[in-house]
């Protein structure tokens, strides 16, 4: 039997409500679900999913393969939200990539890719749902050949992408609705919506689709 684990995060669990009911599809495959790494030993495969800490050495020793997902096509695109920040450069079809972890950031072998189309007019939501798909899609493949895998090394120059944070949802008033759509697609209404100033006064943006058109 062998044994598989899942975990994630309580402050970045979105992840979780796109798990699928039957993403085991063996019988000889256990699977456990976790918040906290120091619960996690010895088990065969360990997916981080979501996971903003960062993973110390002994996991990593104490488990036999710990697997993340990483939405770029390594080695290019290392780093925090890749995903998004690649939607900002205006592209539409972006690698994902589900590789081993490692001490170093991204830095892990590549096991497996896929890539995701976007049509552009998905909004943050509808980006969350295809991320989601992309990543069980890579989770399920794993486990229908595994332990039959191989693993690739990471070949070529790395770029890396920075934390985005609050202020990077500031729309530019200078700049028309067609360049600043692909930030609008990307902000979230709730936790960090779109804002531009004028005159000292903050105004906040929230987009959302009109679906009777």
């Amino acid at each position: 039997m062998y044994r598989f684990a899942f975990l994630f995060d309580k402050k970045n669990d979105w992840l979780k409500k796109y798990l699928p009911n039957n993403i085991n599809s063996r019988e000889d495959i256990k699977i456990s679900y976790f918040y906290e790494e120091e619960n996690i030993k010895e088990f065969d495969v360990v997916f981080v999913l979501g996971f903003t800490r960062i993973l110390k050495k002994d996991f990593l020793e104490v488990n036999g393969l710990v697997l993340i997902v990483h939405e770029s096509n390594l080695p290019l695109g290392k780093g925090f939200s890749p995903l998004q920040w690649q939607i900002l450069e205006g592209k539409d079809k972006i690698v994902f990539s589900l590789l081993e972890a490692s001490e170093k950031f991204d830095c892990g072998d590549i096991i497996d890719q896929i890539e995701l189309e976007l049509d552009g007019t998905e909004l943050y939501e509808e980006i969350r749902y295809k991320q989601a798909k992309m990543t069980f899609e890579l989770v399920e493949n794993f486990m229908k050949y595994y332990p039959n895998y191989e693993k690739i090394k990471q070949y070529g120059k790395s770029t890396y992408y920075r934390k985005r944070n609050i202020a990077d949802s500031e729309l530019n008033i200078n700049l028309p609705i067609k360049e600043l759509f692909p930030l609008l697609r990307i902000v979230n209404n709730k936790d960090w919506p779109g804002f531009f100033r004028i005159n000292g006064v903050k105004y906040i943006v929230k987009i959302y689709k009109d679906n009777q058109n």
